[in-house]
């Protein structure tokens, strides 16, 4: 009598199940799944390779340049100070290897997520679907990201890169959709009352519309992807969330400190600079 209703009813195997679908999945996959990782990690490594390469004067001045041209000279000026002094500390090798893996999870989360959000808009079907995929992957711990993604592609910058993606995609999927739906009517009415094609509405009329909250997406997809850096370095990323981790573990703060500052100048910089791309010469911020 003292067993509750709730004791009684049967216990849903969801561990169970999912332990035998990801079995499943790699069984039948598994080959597939690997390919395409040794593929992937080519690519990254690549681009890791060619940004270490690069004199680091070169890139300082590159991004000096971007930040003056977009943003402003005090941002320039922070720009100059904080790539030197990630040098200075000798990180820079580490923090190019973390631009890299940002560059490519960004890229991708842009291949996929710019056209995942033109569909949310023009098809409410797909909205339907896509709005609670969106919001399982955001409320999802990002460690559990972690735990399907090993199976399949194993250690390294691959995992790291994919679980990236899942984490910093919702923003540019979201603010594409409602960038596309913000564009005025009259807009729309006029430009089929000229005959336009549903590509030429598009490309000429609703994207450029829409361009600012794209890029406000894509700026919050940044964020999201520096902040998943010491995550990467969990399953064998490197990088500057690497130099955090290995910090955790041997107890050495002012290496993690260091390390910390550095994952901050990075995100300054590319978020001011982002947050400029959809401005006009005419309005730059200060």
């Amino acid at each position: 009598m003292n067993s509750s209703l709730m004791d009684n009813i049967p216990r849903i195997p969801l561990a169970e199940w999912t332990d035998r679908s990801i079995d499943y999945l790699q069984a039948e996959w598994g080959e597939s799944t690997q390919a395409f990782a040794n593929g992937m990690e080519e690519l990254i490594k690549g681009l890791q390779g060619f940004l270490i390469s690069l004199p680091p004067e070169l890139l300082i001045i590159v991004f000096i340049l971007l930040a003056w041209w977009l943003v402003s000279k005090k941002v320039a000026l922070f720009t100059l100070l904080g790539l030197m002094f990630i040098y200075n500390i000798g990180l820079w090798k580490v923090s190019m290897e973390t631009l890299a893996l940002v560059i490519g999870a960004v890229a991708l989360c842009i291949l996929i997520g710019i056209p995942l959000g033109i569909l949310a808009a023009k098809n409410k079907s797909a909205h339907r679907i896509i709005a609670p995929i969106l919001d399982f992957m955001q409320t999802l711990p990002a460690f559990v990201y972690l735990l399907p993604a090993i199976p399949f592609f194993g250690l390294g910058v691959v995992p790291a890169v994919l679980t990236t993606i899942v984490f910093a995609m919702p923003p540019v999927i979201r603010l594409t959709d409602l960038g596309l739906k913000q564009v005025p009517e009259e807009l729309e009415e006029l430009g089929k009352s000229f005959g336009s094609t549903f590509w030429q509405m598009l490309l000429k009329i609703e994207l450029p519309l829409a361009r600012a909250n794209i890029l406000a997406g894509i700026n919050q997809c940044i964020m999201l992807s520096l902040s998943m850096v010491v995550v990467a370095a969990m399953i064998g990323a490197k990088g500057l969330g690497g130099v955090v981790w290995t910090a955790i573990q041997q107890l050495k703060m002012g290496m993690g400190f260091e390390a910390g500052v550095a994952i901050v100048i990075l995100a300054i910089i590319l978020d001011r600079i982002t947050q400029n791309l959809g401005v006009k010469q005419g309005g730059r911020r200060r």
